[in-house]
């Protein structure tokens, strides 16, 4: 932003302004890959790499900056599994190649990926990525240079994702016009171009050591991670699609008889018809209908998140996450969607980005954002209950996995310490259960300090009632007083005369 944009944020919206600052204080892109000591990790000392991290930078901003980010030589891994990914993006985007033309270089990129000097010249000039196939031979090069255990994932996922593209291209190709009809489609595609990207990226973390090797066992946690981007940005590009005839909104969820039956007309025929006047509220309930089904792969990114323990690669992963969900809430009962591209503001951005740094935090994100889904959704919405079992999938794992009644506090050490809200029922019985823990854990200590050998238990006090301890003081005060009684009458009767 430039100054004058600044100051006119500074005056209209002050709060977004100091958010602003902060993220440009304290959390701008803080590796510099080009420094003498990262450059072991980075690759910068070689030509052929530094211009891919200038390829990064030109066809992604959303991603080159937290791609930087990722700890040691996997940010190098992740740039150039990205570029090859988007080399094979940018043949199959490209409307002016004939399918004769495409179908070859789609299904053989893995090999051109690898390929020493191949470069490819033929896409039209308005290709927006074009140059990155242009000067392709420094990417081959360096995924070459790659660990053999990197280079293999890299390839296979390529494989994978090119067949499926090659498929929807053809398809494209023949009925002029990308059409989706099922939802079982939909998934498949989404599947193809961004499900195989979290798989490839899981088994990568895997390979790196800098998470658990099981981890890349998780193929249908990672997928859901991928898909759920891909349907969020699918929903917010409906315009931009649907003028390049691009309709990825799939037919079974957009031309439900039921959304016309509600507003008392037919249902669409065309997904054209969405942004056409008079529209409005049908439009509005197959958007419904959309934001339902991405939200069902919110609590597998949940899951997933929390079973990440490398800080770099937790941030990598669920930044996005959590501006899928602010771009859902912006876009859910949203009609300025289907006539524009709609985008969340900077600031709220920065403010995502700063906050992303832990499962607790981005649970409660997530949770946060389905509530404000929630509020917007009416009764008269056909797909308002389902709506509504969505959220409260998310409301429910989060107080399953993080209660609220519980809240995390740092001392002046840094040390975390846990609290629990008075108010709440919830805590007496998480106070009983940490009292016997504690009780448990000492036991056990006295047995080992015990050589093994079991304690015996204390007895515990035997407990007495009032009466009986007015009972035992009268009982003691009678004897005292006819001790002491006795005593002066035996004074009085041997020493009384002298």
């Amino acid at each position: 932003m430039g100054v004058v944009s600044m100051l006119v944020l500074l005056l209209t919206h002050p709060l977004e302004f100091r958010t602003l600052v902060q993220y440009k204080l304290w959390h701008d892109e803080n590796r510099d890959i080009s420094a003498p000591g990262e450059v072991q990790n980075s690759g910068w000392d070689r030509k052929t790499m530094r211009r891919c991290w200038d390829f990064l930078d030109l066809t992604s901003r959303s991603f080159s900056g937290v791609i930087k980010e990722v700890e040691g030589d996997l940010a190098r891994v992740v740039c150039l599994f990205y570029l090859v990914l988007r080399g094979l993006d940018t043949i199959e985007d490209d409307m002016t190649l004939p399918d004769e033309k495409k179908q070859p270089l789609l299904r053989a990129f893995h090999d051109y990926a690898v390929m020493p000097d191949w470069t490819f010249t033929e896409n039209g000039p308005d290709e927006k990525d074009r140059q990155l196939l242009v000067e392709f031979d420094v990417v081959s090069h360096e995924v070459n240079l790659l660990d053999e255990k990197y280079r293999e994932i890299i390839i296979d996922i390529t494989k994978k994702m090119e067949t499926g593209m090659a498929d929807y291209a053809h398809k494209a190709a023949t009925s002029g016009e990308v059409y989706l009809e099922t939802v079982d489609d939909y998934n498949l595609y989404c599947h193809y171009v961004a499900g195989l990207v979290g798989e490839g990226l899981t088994r990568l973390w895997s390979a790196s050591g800098k998470e658990a090797s099981w981890l890349g066992e998780q193929l249908e946690l990672a997928n859901s991670m991928g898909i759920m981007l891909q349907k969020t940005n699918i929903i917010r590009d409906y315009r931009e699609d649907a003028d390049q005839r691009r309709y990825f909104w799939p037919r079974e969820i957009w031309g439900r008889e039921l959304y016309g039956k509600a507003c008392g007309r037919s249902a669409f025929k065309e997904m054209k018809e969405m942004y056409l006047p008079g529209n409005e509220q049908q439009a509005l309930w197959a958007l419904s209908g959309m934001v339902v089904d991405v939200l069902g792969h919110a609590v597998d990114s949940l899951d997933y998140l929390r079973l990440l323990k490398n800080q770099s690669v937790f941030n990598f992963c669920a930044i996005p996450q959590t501006m899928a969900m602010a771009t859902l809430s912006l876009c859910f009962m949203n009609y300025d969607m289907f006539q524009k591209h709609i985008k969340i503001r900077k600031a709220e951005a920065a403010s995502l980005i700063m906050r992303s740094t832990n499962p607790r935090d981005v649970a409660y994100m997530f949770r946060d954002y389905a509530r404000k889904i929630h509020a917007k959704a009416v009764p008269e919405d056909p797909n308002f209950m389902q709506i509504s079992i969505a959220c409260g999938k998310i409301e429910q794992w989060c107080e399953h996995h993080y209660p609220s009644f519980v809240q995390m506090t740092r001392g002046a050490g840094g040390t975390a310490t846990q609290l629990f809200d008075p108010s709440d029922a919830r805590t007496r019985i998480a106070q009983a259960a940490e009292k016997r823990d504690r009780e448990l854990y000492l036991e056990k200590r006295a047995r080992d300090l015990n050589g093994g050998a079991p304690i015996a238990p204390r007895q515990p006090a035997q407990q007495i009632s009032n009466s009986e301890l007015f009972m035992y003081v009268g009982a003691a005060f009678l004897i005292v007083f006819g001790s002491a009684m006795g005593a002066v009458w035996l004074l009085l009767k041997y020493y009384g005369d002298a």
